[in-house]
């Protein structure tokens, strides 16, 4: 058994985990939201989430992870295997790809970027002095 042949069985048993974490997610999803699983980034005192709506954030959750190993996946077969130059701009338009469905999934979930920080208040005109 040769470097190549362990990298591209670790690139596929990667991806592989990466498939298995959104089935899973999605299979597991089911009864948290059923029974009314409520995610950590709510605020405190939010109303309680819907089913249709709890169920859409947890897998939400479930498809970021899992897409989060495809891109690992992606990049240990196709650096650590295949370095041309096709190859790595192939993986860069998957990874743009990728990355972009991930915003967007971050986004729809916690209804904020990646970037902004958690807790933060919409922002308050400041206020100026009397005078």
């Amino acid at each position: 058994m040769d470097f190549r042949h362990i990298i591209e069985t670790v690139g596929e048993f990667v991806d592989f985990a990466g498939v298995a974490v959104m089935v899973i997610g999605a299979l597991i999803s089911i009864p948290l939201a059923l029974r009314g699983h409520q995610p950590r980034s709510l605020p405190a005192g939010a109303e309680k989430l819907g089913f249709y709506r709890s169920y859409r954030q947890l897998l939400g959750r479930s498809i970021l992870l899992g897409l989060e190993l495809l891109v690992a996946a992606d990049i240990i077969k196709t650096v650590a295997v295949t370095p041309t130059y096709e190859s790595v701009g192939v993986l860069a338009v998957i990874v743009l790809i990728r990355t972009f469905l991930s915003f967007s999934l971050e986004l729809e979930i916690t209804g904020r970027w990646p970037w902004q920080k958690e807790g933060r208040e919409s922002a308050k005109p400041a206020e100026t002095p009397a005078g």
